[in-house]
């Protein structure tokens, strides 16, 4: 490949002549094909991964070889030393020159899961990103699902806040590590996916760049994580797997909560988080130590006659994380498959939208306490930022009304984010009756949430706060608005 740098640009690629995972669609015959065979299943309920035409744009898969992408950054993959040898960091090695090797001896090393920046010397990339996939062994799969996300997680974070219009990742597991190239690309394509929705705005392009032989397994899963159209969005669905991870796609993993001293003192088995809190509580537990706690906690309650403020957070806290550690630990799929509560997209304002489906809710059939774990679980990461809730009313029965002592509960039980980050609680299609009793329930049982409850008696008013796009609602309530109010009329909404 001589010296002449004019020679050796001409094989770079142009990212911009390559064609978009979304444009793909028509060269495939494959999604016509899935879809055929798999419309047997018309699903009503979402998929955790929607059409998004602005999303498919922003993807590229590309055989061939990462070093000659002109992207802002390409990935390469290494071991800890970051002096693997492998066909994709010899690749990069041999196009950038000598000049990264000595750079990478000034990094002294990467941990596995992490994300680190060099120039990209020679190569039509500005910068090189250096990973390092973990080690698989199926012993310890959850622990190698965590470090592959950290990797495609941290190197998506670091695209955003060096503000790169695109990266080009190669397959960051080696065959060297031994990791299923399957799982890995499962894992691979939906961290990317979440982190475009949720952090992604700056980033223009994302290319997977792979080898032949990777190129059909990245072909087969890309579909279940970008969909092309409404139809291949249905016909993927069944073919999802169970866990998603969550709303970032980070593995939820129930073995997380190890413990790491054996506490004779504590019987509750607690959760990480406050294990922490336990173990540094424990320092002091000489008599002195504990005596002066007692006169202080003793001083306190005389001067206030009951518990401080801080303590009943306190306390509170501890058992809102107890019933996370169940939530976490504990099969919810029954309650999942029931489709009562998801996540969609986000309202005009940017906020999160968590859909309840009140018909979906056999309230006689479900264990209500599972149906509460399954809250915390599905809501707690959610409730870290400013969030809205769209409950449908539509066509419940007598069957389907949770009662009030439950919901009471509910809202003593979870965090205090819950209530602060909540903005708006739009109940669509309401009945009198319906009225009547949250009023009663927002007025005398819970402070606060009077003031967030927005009636909406059809669609139309509901796409005022959140685009038709962004919300997946269930076929039944939008032809039971269509029956009942009319048509909805798009041209109408969008002059708003």
């Amino acid at each position: 490949m001589g010296m002449d740098p004019l020679g050796a640009r001409s094989q770079f690629v142009d990212i911009q002549t390559l064609p978009t995972w979304q444009q793909q669609l028509d060269n495939d015959g494959e999604e016509k094909r899935l879809v055929r065979s798999n419309s047997m299943l018309s699903q009503s309920f979402p998929s955790p991964f929607p059409y998004r035409p602005d999303i498919n744009r922003k993807i590229i898969l590309f055989v061939g070889d990462i070093a000659l992408l002109n992207c802002t950054a390409v990935v390469n993959t290494s071991n800890e030393s970051l002096n693997d040898k492998n066909p994709t960091s010899d690749g990069i090695h041999q196009l950038a020159g000598p000049e990264l090797r000595d750079e990478l001896l000034k990094l002294k090393g990467c941990r596995t899961g992490e994300a680190k920046l060099t120039k990209g010397f020679n190569l039509a990339a500005r910068f090189i990103i250096h990973t390092v996939g973990p080690k698989y062994k199926a012993k310890y799969r959850t622990a190698a699902e965590s470090s592959l996300y950290s990797c495609y997680r941290n190197i998506m974070q670091l695209a955003a806040e060096q503000s790169m219009a695109s990266v080009g990742f190669c397959v960051v597991t080696t065959t060297k590590r031994g990791y299923p190239l399957e799982d890995a690309t499962h894992i691979a394509l939906r961290t990317v996916r979440r982190f475009l929705e949720n952090h992604g705005n700056s980033i223009e392009t994302v290319v997977f760049a792979v080898s032949d032989t990777e190129e059909s397994v990245f072909k087969k899963l890309l579909p279940l994580y970008y969909p092309r159209s409404e139809g291949e969005e249905k016909a993927c669905l069944p073919l999802i797997p169970a866990d998603i991870g969550n709303s970032e796609g980070e593995p939820v993993v129930p073995e997380r909560q190890i413990r790491i001293t054996e506490k004779p003192g504590s019987i509750e088995d607690e959760c990480e988080e406050d294990s922490l809190e336990l173990d540094l509580g424990q320092v002091g537990t000489h008599a002195f130590a504990r005596m002066e706690g007692d006169v202080d906690k003793q001083r306190k309650q005389i001067l206030q006659g009951q518990m401080s403020e801080a303590a009943m957070q306190k306390q509170h806290q501890r058992n809102y994380g107890r019933w996370l550690c169940r939530a976490r630990a504990e099969d919810l799929s029954d309650i999942a498959a029931l489709k009562a509560l998801y996540q969609t997209g986000v309202d005009i304002c940017g906020r999160t939208v968590m859909v309840v489906v009140g018909r979906n809710i056999p309230v006689t059939l479900i264990d209500l306490e599972k149906a509460l774990l399954y809250f915390i679980h599905v809501m707690d990461h959610i409730t870290v930022k400013e969030y809205v809730m769209v409950y449908f009313h539509t066509l419940t029965g007598e069957h389907n009304h949770l009662d009030t002592d439950f919901l009471k509960k509910l809202y003593d039980i979870v965090d205090v984010k819950y209530k602060k980050n909540l903005m708006a609680f739009y109940f669509v299609h309401p009945t009198f009756r319906s009225k009547v009793s949250t009023w009663f329930f927002t007025t005398f049982s819970v402070s606060g949430m009077k003031e967030k409850v927005r009636y909406l008696d059809n669609l139309q008013q509901l796409f005022t706060c959140i685009k038709p796009e962004q919300i997946d609602i269930p076929p039944f309530v939008l032809e039971y608005d269509a029956r009942v109010n009319g048509p909805y009329h798009h041209s109408e909404a969008s002059g708003l």
